[in-house]
């Protein structure tokens, strides 16, 4: 079975969460892909989505799912969002597609997070997938110089500049043994915007498609 495979049978196996006459929140990348594109034989059934980048507001619009501001709604019943790295404590690095900050304000007003990864996606320690990190561009130099800090080895993604006008330092080197306390230590370097471990918010579902069957952690 292909990768691709997998995200399609995952992305299968996320549709049960979704309700009549909700608004559901979407994440970024390419397992949401297929999500979308499932969500869109059913949406007629719900009210609408919450885009978490405009790259999957886009996808929304072109499969004519409305899309609804998040400031419209008090809250989601439930975010769909795939992952770079997932742990079995729900734990997670996110933001490969640079869409982090979004996604981390998505999945703080839902009241049901889901994630969709392939088995390729899911591994015992956080930090061989590079920890991405949304930096305000000015302080991109002493930001970097905390992060090395902290133990990691951070790399600025040339050309890349987020939905909101920042930059990302992806950091390498880290095996990350504390999530919850680096999320923290990461969030309080000035200039930083956020970063992708989900840890302190982390996923209150997990779906993982292997081979033959589809995983579920909750």
């Amino acid at each position: 079975m292909t990768q691709n495979d997998k995200k399609q049978r995952v992305a299968e196996a996320a549709l049960p969460y979704i309700d009549d006459d909700m608004v559901v929140g979407v994440g970024t990348g390419s397992t949401v892909n297929f999500f979308i594109e499932l969500l869109a034989t059913i949406k007629h059934r719900i009210d609408g989505a919450v885009a978490s980048s405009a790259i999957t507001e886009e996808l929304l619009k072109q499969h004519h799912i409305p899309v609804i501001s998040l400031n419209s709604v008090n809250e989601l019943s439930v975010y769909i969002d795939g992952a770079d790295e997932a742990t079995k404590h729900l734990q997670l690095i996110k933001g490969g597609g640079g869409a982090l900050t979004r996604e981390k304000i998505v999945a703080a007003a839902s009241k049901k997070f889901v994630c969709i990864i392939d088995d390729s996606k899911f591994v015992d320690v956080l930090g061989r997938f590079p920890l991405p990190v949304e930096v305000i561009p000015m302080a991109q130099s002493y930001v970097a110089r905390e992060i090395v800090k902290l133990g990691g080895q951070p790399v600025l993604r040339a050309g890349f500049t987020t939905d909101n006008g920042n930059i990302i330092l992806d950091v390498q080197g880290l095996q990350i043994l504390q999530p919850s306390e680096l999320e923290a230590a990461l969030n309080n370097i000035t200039g930083v915007v956020s970063n992708g471990l989900f840890a302190r918010r982390p996923a209150d579902v997990l779906l993982i498609a292997g081979d033959q069957t589809i995983q579920t952690i909750t």
